[in-house]
C-alpha cells in the first residue's frame, strides 16, 4: 500500500477532529437515531458559517416517539445530501440560548449535533436516545407527586461550555431518584445519565386563548453526586 502525504495529512486531520469532539462532548454529550421529519430551514450565522434547523423523531421503547429540534452546521449537511425523511444517527450536544420573545427571555433548547450519518432504516430499533450530563444544581430542585403517587423532582442543570459558555438543561427525576434529588442544593456537582424526551403542554395566554407548546427535558436513569459519589440508581 502506498501511503501519500495527502493520505497522512487527512489521516492526522481525521485524528485532530476526532480529539476535538472529544473534548468538546467531555461535559455534554448526545446520541441519537431518529428520522427527519420537517423541513430544513435557515436559524443563524455565527462568524459566517449557517447554521439551520430541523425536527427528529426519535422512537421510544413504548412504540411512541420524541420530536426533537436539531441545529447543524452547512458544513457537515453537504455530507449527508437531501435529508429529507432520512434515517440518521448523530451525536452532538445539548445546548440552551436564551430568545427574547413577547417582552420575555424564553430558554430555548436544541440538539446541537457535531457528527451525523445516514443509517438503515433498520437502526431506529435500537432506540438509541442516549445523553451524559456533567453539571452544577442552578435551581432549588422541586419536589412532587403526580395524581397517581409517582414522585418527581425537577433539577436546572448547568453545564459548562468551550469559550467560557454555559448550557440550562432542565431534567426530571422519577421514584427514587426524585427522593435522592429533592436533597440537593444549588452548587452541587453532579453527574446525570438519561434521555431526551418531548412534551406537549397546553399554556393559558394572557388573553385567555389556550395554545399548545413544547417542551424538551431530560429524563434521567442514572445520577451520581460527584464530590462524595453518592448513586441513586432506578
Amino acid at each position: 500500500m502506498i501511503v501519500t502525504d495527502e493520505t497522512v495529512k487527512g489521516q492526522i486531520e481525521d485524528k485532530e477532529r476526532v480529539g476535538m469532539v472529544e473534548h468538546i462532548l467531555e461535559n455534554n454529550e448526545v446520541l441519537l437515531i431518529g428520522k427527519v421529519v420537517s423541513d430544513i430551514k435557515f436559524s443563524h450565522k455565527v462568524y459566517g458559517e449557517g447554521f439551520y434547523t430541523f425536527d427528529l423523531q426519535v422512537p421510544r421503547l413504548s412504540d411512541s416517539y420524541d420530536i426533537l429540534p436539531v441545529t447543524i452546521s452547512e458544513r457537515i449537511l453537504p455530507t449527508l445530501g437531501d435529508i429529507q425523511g432520512k434515517i440518521l444517527e448523530t451525536v452532538g450536544q445539548f445546548r440552551s440560548y436564551n430568545q427574547y420573545e413577547d417582552g420575555k427571555n424564553r430558554l430555548i433548547l436544541t440538539v446541537f449535533i457535531l457528527e451525523a450519518k445516514e443509517v438503515s432504516e433498520q437502526e431506529l430499533q435500537k432506540n438509541k436516545n442516549y445523553i451524559y450530563l456533567n453539571g452544577f444544581v442552578c435551581k432549588e430542585p422541586i419536589y412532587r407527586t403526580t395524581p397517581f403517587g409517582r414522585e418527581i423532582t425537577d433539577v436546572l442543570l448547568a453545564v459548562n461550555r468551550s469559550y467560557h459558555k454555559s448550557d440550562y438543561i432542565p431534567c426530571i427525576t422519577w421514584g427514587r431518584n426524585a427522593r435522592f434529588a429533592e436533597g440537593l442544593v444549588i452548587g452541587d456537582h453532579i453527574q446525570v445519565w438519561g434521555r431526551i424526551q418531548s412534551r406537549i403542554y397546553q399554556k393559558k395566554l394572557e388573553t385567555g386563548e389556550v395554545t399548545t407548546k413544547m417542551a424538551y427535558e431530560i429524563s434521567i436513569g442514572k445520577m451520581e453526586l460527584t464530590e462524595s459519589n453518592n448513586k441513586a440508581e432506578e
